[in-house]
């Protein structure tokens, strides 16, 4: 059953938490101060056999702190909120802070940095699920996937349900606050045959109801998954043409975002530090950092900094047109902000994307298979290996063996490997592109990669 919360976390307590910290760590000395102060509440169920397996209800109410004092910096994160525990990490964050080495690219955003009318963004959906519909579904996942033939045994199926809300105060006029929602079910099931196993999944999440997959469709999607693994060949060693389904290409766009990370390319870390404003993918490849999209898995009014942040273009017609800055990575290397800063409570924020997605092209998935004489289609990956300095990468896949433009068997036990800067340059999407993540490609080819099998 569905209704309304009535205990959502209260935003206005948080902001009190963080505004109090600040001050706190002002009176205490420090010469800025920023706090984060976070509520979690959160209910998962899984369901085994038709049977409830296991419930768990998580709460969660915890703060951070990062001072400055002169050139140097240090934080705090913790959970006691009681007025002893808020002065203890204050006054311990305040001398960690003066015995720290000096950071000259530390600091807070100047006051007219600071984005001044953050955008509302619907993020939050005020209605809970309680436990028996989490059953309900979870149910019905496990149910849809074990009609499948093939399907012998459920690993877990699940529901959850949560809510989330944050503040961060700033001794520079930072002020804001938000909340957030997330449902989500799926399922893991094993497929049997010949006394050999195989096991996939799927699962669906979203901000609100309205987006996720019926849970029919997620269950029999993963017992059709695991049904189509069962009795894997081998797959001779050799150079050959490969599809990457669109579940596993977006291991391509967490790569791209570690090499054009700030932080990364301020110490040189990165095997794209010196291809800005060159062409990194072909001609006509667009991949857009969205951060304000309506209930977006990544959305946020603004950086982890409060600075603003836009709907961006990383590659624009196969060319690199920005690194993912801070303010540290922004002061190291001479440039401007670009709102990426990625709050970590307690500590100096990070850097990275917001919603991140490969734009489409105009062939199908099916076509670019249809066009292969033999190669391979990768639907599942584990144990990537990438040196970021060079782009040198390799993974563990498995997936199905292509012959004559058709899906012969599966394959497990295979290799993928290559240079990234290579692969991105050949890298070409498919039109099957759905937005189901923080992260979402489409399917993509590549027409030439060194696959290790026998």
């Amino acid at each position: 059953m569905t209704a309304a919360s009535e205990d959502a976390p209260d935003t206005q307590k948080l902001l009190e938490i963080a505004d109090d910290l600040v001050r706190r760590a002002l009176a205490a000395g420090a010469d800025a101060a920023e706090a984060m102060a976070g509520e979690d509440r959160s209910l998962d169920l899984s369901v085994r056999d038709g049977k409830l397996d296991d419930i768990g209800r998580s709460e969660s109410l915890d703060a951070g702190l990062r001072v400055f004092a002169g050139g140097r910096q240090a934080g705090v994160g913790f959970s006691d909120l009681s007025e002893a525990g808020r002065q203890a990490a204050v006054e311990r964050a305040v001398a960690m802070a003066r015995a720290a080495p000096e950071d000259r690219y530390a600091g807070l955003a100047d006051p007219e940095q600071l984005l001044s009318d953050p955008p509302v963004i619907p993020l939050y959906e005020d209605a809970i699920w309680g436990p028996e519909e989490l059953e309900r579904l979870a149910l019905e996942c496990e149910a849809a996937a074990r009609a499948v033939d093939g399907v012998t045994q459920t690993d877990s199926a699940f529901a959850s349900f949560g809510v989330s809300a944050e503040a961060h105060v700033a001794s520079n006029g930072l002020s804001a606050a938000w909340r957030e929602s997330d449902f989500g079910y799926g399922a893991s099931v094993i497929a049997g045959a010949n006394g050999a196993m195989e096991r996939d999944w799927s699962q669906s999440a979203a901000r609100r109801r309205a987006d996720l997959r019926s849970a029919g469709e997620i269950g029999r999607e993963a017992g059709e998954r695991a049904a189509a693994r069962l009795n894997p060949k081998k797959l001779k060693s050799g150079r050959m043409p490969v599809v990457f389904d669109r579940r596993v290409a977006t291991a391509f766009l967490s790569a791209l975002t570690g090499a054009v990370s700030g932080p990364a390319v301020a110490r040189g870390v990165s095997f794209l530090r010196d291809a800005m404003g060159e062409r990194v993918f072909a001609k006509g490849v667009n991949i857009v950092d969205d951060p304000h999209r309506p209930w977006g898995h990544a959305s946020a009014p603004m950086d982890g900094e409060g600075l603003p942040a836009h709907r961006r273009a990383l590659i624009e017609d196969g060319r690199l047109t920005t690194w993912l800055l801070n303010l540290a990575a922004a002061r190291q290397l001479g440039l401007a902000p670009t709102g990426h800063a990625r709050g970590a409570s307690g500590g100096p924020p990070g850097a990275g994307p917001y919603n991140l997605h490969l734009e489409p092209g105009p062939d199908s998935r099916e076509a670019m298979i249809g066009a292969i004489a033999e190669g391979l289609l990768v639907t599942e990956m584990f144990g990537p290996s990438l040196n970021p300095n060079t782009g040198d990468w390799s993974v563990g896949v498995s997936g199905f063996r292509i012959v004559r433009g058709a899906l012969a068997h599966p394959v497990s036990e295979v290799t993928v490997a290559g240079n990234l800067k290579d692969i991105f340059a050949r890298l070409v999407p498919a039109d099957d592109l759905k937005f189901r993540g923080a992260k979402n490609s489409p399917s993509v080819h590549v027409d030439a990669l060194s696959v290790g099998g026998v």
